[in-house]
């Protein structure tokens, strides 16, 4: 894979950070402050560049400092030999993306550009949480391996939206509901395809990870378990028999937007055996197969980011971590309140040391 690294970055009116322009190392960057400080905002920044989102909300005009009316993020990038300037403009209702000035062709071309990948806390839920964070590991990495998936997403959930307006304001005999559902049927095919293509290869990886990070004696598996029938007529004939029951319920009640990966440890959920370290190893085992699906579909190495992740995990799993960002060689940067405990392998020459207080970065 090639290397890919972020050489500077611009932040304007970020969230809490006013103004920053940091020179960054191309191994470790530990970003080290007291909870509160802008340390997960800086990762956002990151984040929202390479990707144009944010990986905490889905309300971008949340980014824009308290009392501006826009924030920016700014980046070079060099992949291989190659420097090109990355940029994202911010202000409410509007996101400008431009790749050396111009604008891509697709907010989905510009997101697969730079590939990036982010572990922080609140992904335990990855494990233990509901299906909409595993269906978002999906999507994630399907935009790699075919980026028509964010198309066919953006398709399929306008079509089951207006299908569900239709019923709740004209009823089951809606003129326009057999069009409806025949877009959701067409698009939420071409989803469940990228996502099953997704989780085979997002299988085969984390269950090798699981092996180095969790406890090798237990068999760990992941599976895609779609929401609704994969036959283009089965498909169609349950959304036509659940119009009554869908009216009452103010939602589709199959469909991809039910989907999950089915996560199981020697043949059991996941979810219902798995011990605290085991959720914490299983996640781990689920990022570092993204990393791997990702960056092998793009060509590139992917940049990580780690917001304080070390907090959560025992000594033997944070070890086991930072062996792995270790032998990744790749653009690394975390965030921690305790530096010190930051094991980047002993070579100070990888590694370049930030601070941040009350959104000011000082290197």
């Amino acid at each position: 894979m090639r290397p890919l690294t972020v050489e500077s970055v611009q932040l304007r009116t970020f969230r809490n950070i006013a103004r920053a322009d940091v020179e960054l190392g191309t191994r470790f960057n530990v970003i080290a402050g007291d909870n509160g400080q802008g340390k997960t905002n800086f990762l956002e920044a990151l984040y929202v560049v390479a990707t144009s989102k944010s990986f905490r909300t889905a309300k971008m005009n949340e980014l824009v400092g308290f009392g501006a009316e826009l924030a920016s993020v700014r980046a070079n990038v060099r992949e291989d030999e190659d420097l090109r300037v990355q940029s994202v403009g911010l202000k409410t209702g509007q996101r400008l993306v431009r790749i050396d000035e111009k604008r891509p062709p697709s907010l989905a071309a510009y997101a697969v550009r730079t590939p990036i990948v982010v572990f922080h806390p609140a992904e335990i839920a990855l494990s233990q949480g509901s299906s909409s964070e595993r269906r978002k590991l999906l999507d994630r990495t399907a935009l790699y391996l075919t980026p028509q998936s964010m198309i066919d997403n953006e398709s399929y959930s306008r079509a089951v939206k207006e299908r569900q307006r239709a019923l709740e304001t004209r009823g089951v005999n809606a003129s326009d509901l057999g069009e409806w559902e025949e877009l959701a049927v067409r698009h939420g095919l071409a989803v469940m395809e990228h996502r099953a293509r997704a989780a085979e290869l997002l299988a085969e990886h984390a269950k090798t990870a699981f092996a180095r990070i969790g406890a090798p004696e237990l068999r760990f598996d992941a599976g895609y378990a779609p929401s609704a029938p994969r036959d283009e007529g089965a498909f169609r004939d349950a959304l036509r028999d659940k119009r009554p029951a869908d009216m009452r319920r103010g939602s589709a009640s199959i469909g991809p937007h039910r989907d999950d990966l089915a996560l199981s440890l020697d043949g059991r959920p996941v979810r219902g055996v798995a011990s605290q370290g085991q959720h914490r190893a299983v996640t781990l085992s689920l990022k570092s197969a993204e990393i791997d699906v990702v960056g092998s579909a793009r060509g590139a190495r992917p940049i990580l980011l780690l917001d304080d992740v070390s907090s959560e995990l025992d000594r033997a799993r944070t070890a086991a971590l930072f062996a792995f960002l270790r032998d990744q060689r790749g653009q690394v940067f975390l965030t921690t309140t305790r530096p010190e405990l930051i094991d980047t392998g002993g070579d100070d020459s990888a590694r370049r040391d930030f601070t941040i207080e009350a959104g000011i970065l000082r290197a």
